[in-house]
């Protein structure tokens, strides 16, 4: 893990920071492969390591539900790897949809989701630190409104998948590298990525989000 970016670091605090993490899970997911070449993550030790022994509020995981006809093994592998993130403690799992376009599958609505319900818990005061994992640059100008609520914003994301004006608009930003993962897989050989078998490499690379 490499900090490059960090304002504001002397902050100081009566109370035990809390933290609330919201995280992508196709960008994740996607940037994992490309850079890791894997995406067995132990999610409960990732946002572990994220809170940085602060008070973790809970963590958000957003991504679309999958297209049972298209392909229905990766569809039952996907919903069995939500259902078990979903039951893990502090975790929740919001979904948006997905519609096929030819080969591809498109991802709706989920960058509107995570972006409301992180504004939506800052103005209810449940965090005083949100990490967003993830690199889209559509997320900027909610980063920058949860700001002028009072909150301090991290975003974690790789250098190949992240965009400047999300990395500009943070308070501090932690660039991610795949020895940041080391203790964090849950297979020493990874058999499933994330719900996915290794051998579907079509059906990932024909998914992508709808800009």
């Amino acid at each position: 893990m490499k900090i490059f970016k960090i304002k504001n670091l002397f902050r100081f605090s009566r109370k035990k920071e809390r933290v609330a993490i919201f995280i992508d899970g196709s960008n994740l997911y996607h940037s994992l492969e490309e850079n890791c070449k894997r995406s067995d993550l132990n999610f409960e030790k990732f946002s572990e390591k994220l809170s940085n022994n602060k008070q973790l509020y809970r963590t958000y995981y957003y991504n679309a539900e999958r297209d049972e006809d298209i392909n229905p093994k990766a569809y039952a592998s996907h919903k069995t790897f939500l259902s078990t993130l979903n039951n893990k403690p502090k975790y929740e799992v919001r979904l948006g949809n997905s519609k096929q376009r030819g080969e591809t599958t498109v991802e709706k609505g989920v960058d509107i989701m995570l972006a409301t319900d992180m504004l939506k818990y800052a103005w209810d005061d449940r965090y005083d630190i949100g990490i967003i994992v993830s690199g889209d640059g559509d997320y900027t100008y909610a980063v920058k409104a949860i700001k002028e609520l009072g909150k301090y914003v991290e975003v974690v994301a790789f250098s190949s998948n992240l965009s400047k004006q999300l990395a500009d608009e943070s308070d501090a930003l932690i660039q991610l590298f795949p020895n940041y993962f080391s203790e964090l897989w849950m297979n020493n050989k990874p058999r499933y990525n994330n719900g996915y078998k290794q051998r579907n490499t079509k059906y990932r690379k024909n998914y992508r989000k709808k800009k």
